[in-house]
């Protein structure tokens, strides 16, 4: 499989492709608008502790207090003593997971959680960026992320990849870090580190360690809330994390980042420094490589057409979940049914894994796919899609296939989905993507108008709408709106609201200027 990073980046965003033999898989965006703020470390105060969900909400200085988990501290406030000079205990146990995590504790056998309390000053990091109405995520069980490790503060643990095999490689990267890793920190060495070369490595674990040191120097100097750590931008975390011996080549358009990206490998991964290419052509680089702003705009639409058959699928998020149905298209003959059924299935188990991908759909993912009445293909067809999801960063579980041919997915949400972070609320329909009609409106603001005249009222209003509808309630020799002047013998004077919707209005007191639209509604 070929894989490129393409890198395109203008006055205002940075727009990061990944993608697999010609197919963009993953996309990522970066602008003043939409800062990256996962991995961020803050000295936070807590601002509630709520037993009864097991939680606290935590100040970090945003318009909505972040959310810690109790599942998710490790130590508690007290231990932060230990930025200040005091010793910190911590038992040396080994883990050969990608990801450390402590088993989940009831809060009233967690003598963490049981010292929460508001007020405090705590050490937590950005785990999860707000998605709709929910703030941020944090965790207090820190870590900085490097080239080659993970560097993990108040641990002595040493964790090694999963994707690194070779039992003889394990053990020299174990040793390696053990021998030369000061006590209380613990350490996740990464699959890029395998076969690099032992300076390389350590050149990473003390630059962690400096920056750690930073961060307890700050930590002492400042108040809470404030920003102890800012990790690297978008598209450096994209090459730090993703940037392995797959990537056949890096593509970039602008000379800055190039040169940046250049002096970051040569410091880090030498052995890469050749994959990386300046693109100097006069087409944009998306449209060049790929066509990838076509297929971006193709595969972001709610109706995605299967490329291999009749079939395609349509995607609907709704706030508390993702349904994607998959349709057959033209209709097939019975006798091939099942297979052709089967056909259509894979290829859009395949392009639903990819639009998962691409699009960073979190959460819960239903999928209502083609019936399949047969056993071996419906275990054919689970196979295939948990096999295209094992391409995916994500954590990612699956339900057997139901007898209605459903099948359940759940996938890790760290950040908005791509859909969320280059759109916005149609102004229009609220989104929901239907308005209503006109003459329903109308009698919409007759109900209201008897309603308001049922108690002794004024006889003046200011009626405000949408540009729209003031030319629908307006247009005619004896217009709509005279008409309801007439009827309920009150003077209305029509003025318009371009931020309301076309099936928004908003009554107001003619002198004092006061919204009385709830009060009759």
């Amino acid at each position: 499989m070929k894989k490129e990073i393409v890198i395109n980046s203008s006055s205002k965003e940075t727009r990061i492709a990944i993608t697999e033999d010609g197919k963009v898989v993953e996309l990522f965006y970066e602008s003043s608008d939409l800062k990256r703020n996962v991995g961020d470390i803050y000295l936070g105060k807590i601002a509630r502790v709520l037993p009864g969900i097991r939680a606290a909400f935590i100040n970090l200085g945003f318009p909505q207090d972040a959310f810690l988990h109790f599942s998710d501290i490790e130590t508690s406030p007290d231990d932060y003593k230990s930025l200040l000079g005091d010793d910190s205990d911590v038992d040396e146990e080994d883990d050969d997971d990608e990801i450390i995590s402590s088993p989940k504790i009831p809060t009233e056998k967690n003598p963490a959680a049981a010292t929460l309390e508001k007020g405090k000053d705590i050490l937590v990091q950005i785990t999860k960026e707000p998605v709709g109405a929910k703030g941020l995520r944090v965790t207090a069980k820190v870590s900085i992320p490097g080239r080659y490790l993970v560097l993990i503060p108040f641990s002595n643990k040493i964790g090694i990849s999963r994707k690194i095999y070779n039992y003889k490689e394990k053990r020299r990267l174990r040793f390696l870090i053990r021998k030369n890793i000061p006590g209380g920190f613990g350490v996740i060495i990464r699959t890029v580190a395998a076969g690099q070369d032992e300076n390389l490595i350590l050149e990473d674990l003390n630059r962690l360690i400096n920056i750690w040191n930073d961060i307890e120097l700050k930590m002492k100097s400042v108040k809470a809330p404030a920003l102890l750590y800012k990790d690297v931008s978008t598209t450096y975390s994209v090459i730090r994390d993703l940037f392995r011996d797959d990537v056949t080549k890096v593509i970039v358009d602008s000379k800055k980042i190039y040169r940046d990206i250049r002096n970051y490998l040569e410091e880090t991964s030498p052995e890469s420094v050749d994959k990386l290419e300046l693109y100097e052509g006069k087409v944009p680089i998306f449209d060049t490589y790929y066509s990838i702003d076509k297929q971006i705009e193709e595969s972001l639409q709610k109706k995605i057409m299967l490329k291999n058959s009749t079939g395609y699928i349509v995607i609907e998020t709704t706030e508390a979940m993702t349904v994607i149905d998959v349709n057959s298209g033209k209709y097939a003959k019975s006798k091939d049914q099942e297979q052709n059924s089967l056909k259509i299935n894979i290829e859009a188990a395949k392009e639903i894994a990819r639009q998962a991908r691409l699009r960073d759909i979190g959460g819960i993912i239903v999928v209502d796919f083609i019936d399949l009445y047969e056993e071996p293909s419906r275990r054919k067809l689970l196979e295939e899609i948990k096999k295209e999801f094992k391409k995916d960063r994500a954590k990612t579980s699956f339900s057997q296939m139901s007898e209605f041919g459903i099948i359940q997915i759940t996938r890790q949400r760290v950040r908005q989905n791509i859909i969320q972070r280059i759109s916005t609320k149609c102004p229009m329909c609220n989104g929901t993507g239907r308005v209503q009609s006109q003459m329903n409106f109308l009698m919409e603001l007759e109900r209201w108008l008897q309603r308001y005249k049922s108690t002794p009222n004024s006889f003046m209003l200011r009626l405000k709408v949408n540009p729209l509808i003031k030319h629908y309630l307006t247009s005619g020799f004896i217009n709509r709106i005279l008409k309801l002047c007439l009827k309920f013998r009150i003077f209305i004077k029509l003025e318009t609201d371009n931020d309301l919707a076309l099936d928004e209005f908003r009554f107001y007191e003619f002198k004092f200027k006061h919204d009385i639209t709830e009060e009759y509604s």
